[in-house]
Order: structure tokens, then sequence, then C-alpha cells
């Protein structure tokens, strides 16, 4: 193929919340595995510091007017954005509302449905009158008053405690006794300005991606989440204290309710790209946690390992998202 034709790929890495490291692993991973005949790929960190192009070790400042870059003596200009940033600003909606304003494809949903699948709170209100099941929620905003017996009457114990708009793993507190709970609320606030405190759910955790896959939607293999920690928490994701086995040791029955609960989820929210979602099943019913829409790309992460278990290799599972995101533009 004439190099001339090849497609121009920012992949976007980095971001501004505590999953930056895990993010520019994602990045890497993307970057090594999208069709190097077919694309220019470029890796971009972004950080509230700079916006930087990295070739070669050497930085090249990004131009925030038009999201170009000069490098070699010629300006670069993007035919797609390959969103890998968890946490703001590439999973709350920010940075992808700047690349629709420029009218640059991007890899994951409009940024309005990406901001309310963001905010856990915005994200199951939306879905509960379309018969979603979800665990029993109590909300608090910094500065409201505090009120134990209040959380653990509607809530029970024990509960969770957790931020609502930070990475999922991040300023979580399993809260066994009411004692606990100021501890919990202050740990989740170090994260975000809103929290959300959950019912505990007695069941099978399970993970679930869905994706645009050559315009359809696909439910991937289900996985089941064991983790040798007392919650899948950020040990259990990212170091490796948890066991996670696609498919799914799960019935039938259980298998179809996911899939078709997902699948309905995906186009409710109107969503494009990545999603993977989280549940609890109890008695064959999957209660929803939260719907991640920059899941974790690397090798080992959640959703890679669906897709080939669905037969889908890295390199068909990066170029479709960015074939999708060309056609829909």
């Amino acid at each position: 193929m004439d190099t001339n034709m090849k497609k121009n790929i920012a992949v976007i890495m980095g971001g501004f919340t505590s999953e930056f490291s895990i993010s520019l692993k994602s990045g890497s991973v993307v970057c090594k595995h999208l069709d190097a005949s077919i694309y220019s790929v470029y890796p971009i960190h972004i950080s509230k510091e700079k916006w930087v192009l990295i070739q070669n070790e050497r930085e090249y400042n990004i131009n925030k007017n038009d999201f170009s870059v000069d490098l070699d003596n010629k300006t670069i200009h993007f035919d797609c954005v390959f969103n890998a940033i968890h946490g703001a600003p590439g999973e709350d909606g920010q940075l992808l509302s700047y690349f629709e304003l420029l009218d640059i494809p991007h890899t994951s949903a409009p940024s309005y449905q990406m901001a309310i699948t963001y905010n856990k709170r915005d994200c199951l209100s939306v879905l509960k009158p379309y018969g979603i099941k979800t665990a029993i929620s109590y909300y608090l905003n910094l500065g409201d008053a505090i009120n134990e017996n209040e959380i653990v009457d509607k809530v029970g114990l024990p509960c969770f405690v957790k931020a609502n708009k930070a990475g999922s793993s991040f300023g979580i507190t399993k809260v066994f006794k009411i004692e606990e709970l100021k501890k919990a609320i202050a740990t989740a606030f170090k994260e975000d300005s809103e929290i959300l405190i959950e019912s505990f759910l007695e069941g099978t955790e399970v993970s679930v991606g869905v994706l645009n896959y050559k315009n359809k939607t696909v439910v991937l293999p289900i996985t089941e989440i064991v983790s040798e920690n007392d919650f899948f928490d950020y040990e259990a994701k990212y170091q490796g204290k948890s066991q996670e086995i696609t498919p799914a040791r799960i019935s039938k029955t259980e298998k179809e309710n996911i899939e078709r609960i997902a699948k309905q989820i995906y186009k409710t929210l109107q969503m494009e790209g990545f999603t993977r979602s989280e549940f609890i099943l109890i008695n064959e019913i999957p209660y929803l946690l939260e719907i991640n829409t920059v899941p974790g790309m690397t090798e080992e992460s959640i959703l890679p390992q669906q897709a080939e278990a669905a037969g889908i290799s890295l390199k068909e599972l990066f170029g479709n998202a960015i074939e999708m995101a060309c056609a829909n533009n």
C-alpha cells in the first residue's frame, strides 16, 4: 500500500486521574497491535501539564487549535483518534466533545453518552426505568450532613462506598460496621466530590464486553470474576489477586439473561465503541454494578481476553474500532 494512503491514527493515553499509568499500558498495546500496513500510528500522551506526541523518545507538542503536530518539517493531521484514556478527560466525554467540534472521528461513544456512563449515579438513574436491576443506593455530595443510621437503614451492611466518577477501583471501600462508614466516606471523597453508597449484592460477579463489531452489536464471551480479596478492588484487578474465568461457569439461562441485558443497555444508552459492564448474578438475574466505556486494553485485560475467546485478535479488535469510527462519522 502506498504509505500516503495510510490513515494517520492518534492513540491518546494518560489522562488526569489515578489511572494514568494503566492507560499508558493500554495505549502502548493498542499501538503495538494496530496494523502498520494500513495505519500510521502515533502515541499521544495527554496530561494536565502537556499534550505531546512521543517518537524515538522525543516529545512533539500538539497544536490544540486543530489537534495537529509538526513532525520532521511536516504537519500531521489525524484521520481518527483511538481513545485509550481511562477516566478523565477521555472516559468522561470532555476530550471527545473537543474532537467532535473538530470533526475528527474517535473510537468511543459520543461525548454525551460517555459523560452519562462515567457518572455512575446518572447512568443508573437513566437505566432504572428500562427495568435494569441495580443495588440499592444512597448518594452523598461533599458537604452534605452524614447520617450513618439513615445510610445503614437504606442500604444495609455490609455496603460499598465508592467515588461516583473516579475509575472503578479507586476510592472504594467495603464497610462491615457502622463505625467504619465515616472513614470510608472520607476515602471516597478524596477521589470525587460526589459519592455513591450501595447495598452489598451476594452472588456471582461477571463482566461482559459489548461492542459495535462490523456494524453489529456483539456481546463477547462472559468473564466470571473470582477475587482473592474481599471484592474486585485495585489489587485484584491489576495485581493478579483475582481469577478471571472466560467463559464464565454459569447456566444457559444466566448467560442468555446477561447477553440480553448487556445488549439492551448498549442500545438504550446509544453506545458506540467498547463497553464492559459488571454485573452480580442473583437467582439468575443480573444486577448492574457499572459500565466502563474505556476498558483496559492490555493483553491481560478482561475485554481483550473475551475478544480472544470469541476468535477476534487484538489487531482485528483495534482495527475494527477505527473502521467503525470512520464509517459512522
